[in-house]
């Protein structure tokens, strides 16, 4: 598997959806972007799940094959593939930085990106975008084939007002790639301190937006000074003022939320949830217990909850070699995925944990994706 991906961003954690692949040409890039947005749900498709094997010495590792994973869907095992070389796929990637808030003094750090921005996308058909965000999201570049028109974009970005909505930037970013031809890879770059500050955007939102996508996150994220005073994640709005909101089951019994209830009484309440889990199934009890996980980390550090979820990377920074370095780890890594895959075989609506490990192989390090989302409607269309 020695360079198989070789410039090219491996396809990662994504929702594979059954389409014929657009014409590579730009005519039909353009007609497409508007048209074939695509519907993310699992019915008569495949899940994928990009993988990353490292020797316990920071070495790749290329030896594998399909039958050395394991993988479970909400606990249920689930029988593997490995996918064939994608490496010729057009690109579609989102750059987001932080403008605002501890974002401004990092400002700096992102000059002169050209270079490690052409090592990470590869020489494949792409599109870049640029958004910067204070307490609220801008598109500050428009997805472009000129990877130097949006490095310049990035090098330039001004100063913005004292907020850090990441959440709400995140959302902004992955519906700007949803409306990219369906044969597109898709990715962001999160650069952003580790603590929201002003998002309108629900935790539960943005759960089943990072996991119902074909979008990988790679984060770098810097210190926030709010963090080692308050705990600024506590204002992030849920429905009623509490920290859950789009719960991946319907209404009702021990698992819902009571919109009623105190705001103050967070904690309480997410005791009772885990402690009524028992209640559920197994596959329902297990992909609970990963939301409220996930939804935790969103609160204690969003840039790596969000890597982490979909599969991606996450690197903290302090300065603009540290942010080079880690961008250039990142195109060395991701051309050495290994693409997994599977057909779900119990669709239930929500969330869906994932687990992937290595058969016998302790010596070995694995990195892959953790979840992603089926819609209502499609489970039911599957029964």
């Amino acid at each position: 598997m020695t360079n198989r991906f070789k410039f090219a961003l491996a396809v990662a954690p994504f929702l594979w959806l059954s389409f014929a692949a657009a014409a590579d040409t730009q005519s039909s890039e353009q007609s497409s972007a508007s048209s074939q947005i695509p519907a993310f749900t699992v019915r008569s498709n495949l899940v994928l799940v990009p993988a990353l094997v490292k020797s316990k010495a920071g070495e790749v590792v290329f030896s594998l094959t399909a039958n050395d994973f394991t993988l479970t869907d909400n606990g249920v095992p689930q029988s593997l593939r490995l996918e064939p070389d994608t490496d010729s796929q057009p690109f579609a990637l989102a750059v987001i930085v932080q403008t605002g808030g501890e974002g401004a003094s990092h400002l700096r750090d992102y000059r002169d990106l050209g270079a490690v921005l052409d090592a990470v996308i590869g020489n494949v058909p792409h599109r870049v975008a640029v958004i910067g965000f204070d307490s609220k999201p801008r598109l500050e570049h428009d997805f472009t084939t000129n990877t130097d028109a949006a490095a310049e974009t990035i090098a330039t970005l001004h100063e913005g007002d004292p907020g850090a909505a990441i959440l709400d930037a995140l959302n902004f970013g992955i519906n700007l790639l949803r409306k990219q031809p369906p044969a597109y890879r898709r990715a962001v770059l999160l650069c952003s301190e580790t603590v929201d500050s002003g998002s309108q955007t629900r935790f539960g939102d943005a759960l089943r937006g990072f996991a119902d996508t074909n979008t990988s996150i790679y984060s770098f994220g810097f210190s926030s000074a709010k963090a080692a005073l308050k705990h600024e994640a506590s204002k992030l709005p849920g429905p009623g003022g509490g920290p859950y909101s789009n719960e991946p089951y319907p209404p009702g019994g021990c698992m819902s939320h009571d919109p009623s209830a105190d705001p103050d009484a967070q904690g309480k309440r997410g005791v009772q949830a885990l402690d009524c889990a028992s209640d559920l199934l197994p596959p329902l009890r297990l992909a609970r217990m990963a939301f409220l996980a996930a939804n935790d980390g969103l609160k204690r550090n969003v840039p790596k909850a969000v890597a982490q979820l979909t599969g991606g990377e996450y690197f903290a920074f302090k300065d603009a070699t540290t942010l080079k370095r880690h961008l250039i780890a990142i195109s060395n890594d991701v051309p050495n995925y290994y693409i997994l895959s599977f057909r779900p075989q119990s669709p239930n609506p929500g969330f869906h944990a994932l687990e992937l490990t290595l058969k016998h192989r302790p010596e070995f390090q694995l990195r892959a994706r953790k979840a992603y989302w089926v819609d209502t409607g499609a489970a039911a269309n599957d029964k």
